[in-house]
């Protein structure tokens, strides 16, 4: 499989890279985890080399799994994690509600890095990202924080989640950063005008998260569809866009019923129509998705080859005008999750 590089790094990756949110087993409805665990191996045979964790997710229990699922061939792939959130002490409380806020002082995050190392059980993380922005903590201790811990052999790079440019430049003056992960999607391209540009042009590398939209570009979801009570998606937001509100989610089902004729076309899905639209971003390093099982492995592997011509694209585009279904370019980017009324985690 083709591997892509982070901006001016030498860190190198699958274009598709296995997103294990679901693992947390939490936040995103029911799913088989041992299925979901035995996916993880199944991925690396399939030249899967990215696999994007965070301790958030459950909290901790996808961190968990994802080292069960990895085995010993933790030596064969770049492992990602996330720290910056704060949590409850009760055990008992999990999901969004276990978030007791969000911390990137240096003390905080170094000491949150040892309890990854445990959990994912290795001595050091290929790409550590601070989740969402703490604006309590100066970025220069942050920054600080995470160059240290490079120092020490803890992670290999770093990099930052869900961060605009003026944040991103702020980071620049004290380090180097390796990546930025955010939402991108074909109903969500606030990263456009910003974010992808100044990636591209400072040898940043980009991670998209929600490539198909969580669940929306699969074809799975139905006018139907009944989303879990633990299902942050249930609560019609999703990172500031109405996404998943009754009548916006009928106008994009219809959207995706159309991509799907587009893509038949090709003999391909909707998912892998939506992966490879992603991919095919100039400033896109890998595009995150979770794989429950070998079928959807095979599916989202598949996307990474087909290059969409400039009349896909086009045509891509004509389908969300005639629907009225916006796609949000011109909207600001979400930095402040408490403003979105969905799910921290992202």
């Amino acid at each position: 499989m083709e591997q892509r590089s982070f901006g001016n790094t030498d860190l190198t990756c699958s274009p598709i890279g296995f997103g294990t949110w679901e693992l947390g087993a939490t936040q995103y409805g029911e799913i088989d985890i041992d299925e979901a665990v035995r996916a993880v191996h199944m991925a690396i045979d399939h030249g899967i080399t990215l696999f994007d964790t965070a301790e958030v997710y459950g909290p901790f229990t996808s961190e968990e799994l994802l080292a069960r699922g990895l085995g010993d061939r933790r030596q064969d792939i770049v492992l990602v994690t996330k720290v910056g959130f704060v949590f409850h002490d009760d055990p008992s409380i999990v999901g969004d509600a276990a978030i007791a806020g969000r911390n990137a002082s240096a003390d905080y995050i170094t000491e949150r890095t040892e309890g990854c190392l445990k959990r994912l059980n290795t001595d050091y993380v290929d790409l550590m990202l601070i989740h969402w922005p703490d604006l309590k903590t100066p970025h220069e201790e942050t920054i600080g924080a995470l160059e240290a811990m490079k120092a020490a052999g803890k992670i290999r790079h770093y990099g930052v989640s869900n961060y605009d440019v003026p944040m991103m430049e702020a980071c620049q003056q004290f380090g180097n950063l390796t990546a930025n992960q955010i939402g991108y999607n074909m109903f969500d391209r606030r990263t456009e005008s910003a974010v992808l540009p100044y990636c591209q042009e400072n040898g940043i590398g980009f991670m998209a998260y929600g490539s198909l939209a969580f669940g929306l570009l699969t074809g799975a979801l139905t006018p139907d569809t009944e989303f879990a009570e633990n299902d942050w998606r249930g609560r019609g937001m999703a990172f500031g866009l109405p996404l998943f509100t009754r009548e916006n989610y009928l106008k994009e089902l219809r959207v995706t019923e159309r991509l799907k004729a587009l893509a038949a076309g090709y003999d391909k899905s909707v998912a892998q129509l939506a992966l490879a639209w992603v991919l095919s971003h100039p400033a896109v390093t890998v595009g995150l998705v979770g794989m429950r099982n070998e079928r959807e492995l095979e599916e989202n592997i598949a996307a990474v080859d087909w290059r969409l011509t400039d009349g896909d694209r086009e045509e891509i585009d004509r389908v969300f005008a005639e629907e009225g279904v916006p796609t949000h370019a011109d909207s600001k980017q979400m930095t402040d999750t408490a403003k979105g009324g969905e799910s921290h985690a992202g």
